[in-house]
């Protein structure tokens, strides 16, 4: 069994240009300045393009000027929906996808082929033959290169999650000021590693994100498909839950704590002031335990009790607590998550790049597609 120095040091190794592109600067030049004139943006993908923009407009929303419009699936009601919107002729699309090939992508476009014009619609792709590339090139839209060594799920601190940030108007400098120290400093990874090993994996098949953070959504259903996808292959893997407290208190928390013991518990927490507080003679004696409190300390102690309940019940879990809302804090979540998962996939023995069930999947629709019956 490899030791915990030697294996951080082959995976520092084996990912060395997955690691470099993170924490590479990227800058844009005054074309796309320009276009940071729109207020509304539309940015149209599927899964790792555009999961991670979801996470950082969520999490970031309190910056944030502009609306987004996210199209993810393919939900015909939603689309009716968002073309009822007056001033979705005066928006920005963004287009992503790191094939230029992706089915549900394209036909979503199709639906939006006439807002969509050269001086308001940026295409970005891997520059080489594919469906989105000659589009582009056809309609004379921006064109943006994806990274072809960089799978969607591990891209978003490439021009994939960056230039929509951009665009936000972040300082998407902030989101990678102090990754470099971290991928070099070998405490942190051994914490890491450390972290991963405590909580005996091997023996659990179930992840549970319990998240006490609404701006957190978003990001673990990035986190969500970045494991899911790296590490549910040959037999292995976890089944990742996100859920969402103190709501699941009063649904799922039962099961939790006294159901099977196949779960794994990471804990999301903030340390978030709230400016509600409750002081009113409206509660009774019987809930005076509510009274003079404010909405921050209500759900720590709903926090804590339930992190008393694991402990005593003795359920593995971590607790990722978050003390700053901004730029800095969420290139370290995204970071910090893609080392974990490269680092879970050098102890199952299994690669965290590619997708093969996936793909077939993909190859049995467009089969189905072309059949005159079905």
């Amino acid at each position: 069994m490899l030791s915990n120095t030697k294996i951080i040091r082959e995976v520092l190794k084996e990912n060395s240009i997955l690691f470099k592109h993170m924490i590479s600067d990227i800058k844009f030049n005054t074309k796309y300045s320009n276009l940071k004139k729109y207020k509304t943006i539309v940015i149209i993908g599927m899964g790792g393009s555009i999961l991670g923009t979801k996470a950082i407009y969520s999490f970031l929303k309190h910056k944030i000027r502009k609306k987004l419009i996210f199209i993810d699936n393919l939900d015909e009601n939603y689309l009716k929906q968002i073309k009822k919107n007056k001033n979705l002729s005066k928006s920005l699309f963004l287009i992503i996808s790191k094939s230029g090939n992706t089915d549900e992508t394209i036909l979503n476009m199709y639906f939006l082929k006439n807002l969509l014009k050269n001086n308001n619609t940026i295409i970005l792709t891997e520059n080489r033959d594919n469906f989105l590339k000659k589009f582009a090139i056809n309609n004379k839209h921006f064109f943006v290169n994806h990274n072809k060594l960089i799978g969607g799920r591990y891209s978003v601190l490439s021009n994939v999650g960056m230039l929509p940030a951009y665009l936000m108007d972040l300082k998407i400098e902030h989101f990678k000021k102090n990754l470099r120290k971290l991928i070099n400093n070998k405490k942190f990874l051994l914490k890491s590693l450390n972290l991963i090993k405590k909580l005996k994996l091997k023996k659990k098949n179930i992840l549970i994100f319990f998240n006490y953070i609404p701006e957190l959504n978003d990001f673990l259903l990035w986190v969500q498909q970045l494991f899911a996808e790296s590490l549910g292959k040959n037999g292995k893997g976890f089944i990742p839950v996100i859920s969402n407290a103190p709501k699941d208190h009063h649904s799922l928390l039962q099961l939790y704590l006294d159901g099977p013991k196949d779960k794994i518990f990471y804990v999301f927490s903030s340390e978030k002031k709230s400016s509600i507080e409750t002081k009113s003679t409206f509660f009774d004696q019987g809930m005076q335990h509510l009274n003079k409190k404010k909405y921050n300390t209500i759900i720590n102690s709903q926090k804590n009790a339930f992190l008393t309940s694991l402990k005593s019940k003795k359920i593995p879990f971590r607790e990722i607590n978050i003390k700053k809302f901004d730029e800095d804090t969420l290139g370290k979540l995204f970071l910090s998550f893609i080392i974990e998962t490269v680092l879970l996939a050098k102890i199952m023995n299994i690669n965290p790049f590619d997708q093969p069930a996936v793909e077939q999947v993909k190859i049995l629709t467009k089969k189905f597609l072309k059949l005159k019956k079905f």
